[in-house]
């Protein structure tokens, strides 16, 4: 199978969404009878933004995120932010639809976790990290990921306090960047950590 070198960035995703004219789900309106309960001046189409505590008290992961009205890929942080200058930016508040309607349009598919597993090794299988063992290799960051402490104060000492361009990181063996780190990508099934246990047979992709 093909995996792409680097995450879809913006540049890529909206060129899909200009020849299409697609609206992302964090776009579209809410439907009342989705949200029951829910006031309907509340029900304004947005995203979920990461908002980390301001002190060491480290409350539930649901304190992490903040749905904020107007988040969508257009507008990472909200309606005062723009993707201008962000164009080799990895997309971000897709939904799993929005990253299949782009895969399709492209001409290609959303990988199974057992591929998106696979092609993140290199071909290097049982180390720590996707790159091996060393967090960081050479001393150098191989990867954007969290420095500090989670979630409440990021050091950002490997030069991003958020998401970074695409590729700014060594590829892997087999050549593709950011396979750890940067942001969250779609697969087309899902994992489970039972899925392989006391298997001999072939195993089903859990979809």
């Amino acid at each position: 199978f093909w995996m792409d070198r680097t995450e879809v960035t913006n540049r890529e995703f909206g060129a899909f969404v200009r020849a299409t004219g697609y609206v992302t789900v964090a776009e579209r309106p809410l439907r009342p009878e989705d949200f029951p309960g829910v006031p309907a001046e509340a029900l304004v189409p947005g995203s979920l933004v990461f908002t980390p505590p301001t002190s060491d008290r480290v409350r539930g992961p649901l304190s992490w995120w903040a749905y904020v009205p107007g988040a969508n890929w257009r507008h990472p942080e909200g309606p005062g932010s723009s993707i201008e200058g962000r164009e080799d930016y990895p997309v971000v508040h897709v939904a799993y639809e929005d990253a299949e309607a782009y895969a399709k349009w492209a001409g290609k598919r959303l990988p199974t976790e057992a591929e998106w597993e696979f092609a993140a090794r290199g071909g290097v299988a049982g180390g720590l990290y996707s790159w091996g063992n060393d967090l960081q290799p050479e001393g150098r960051w191989a990867g954007n990921i969290f420095q500090g402490q989670f979630p409440s104060r990021n050091e950002a000492t490997d030069g991003y306090r958020g998401p970074a361009p695409v590729a700014q990181f060594p590829a892997n063996p087999y050549g593709l960047h950011d396979m750890s780190g940067n942001v969250w990508e779609w697969c087309s099934d899902w994992y489970r950590p039972d899925t392989y246990v006391n298997r001999r047979d072939v195993v089903e992709n859990p979809t």
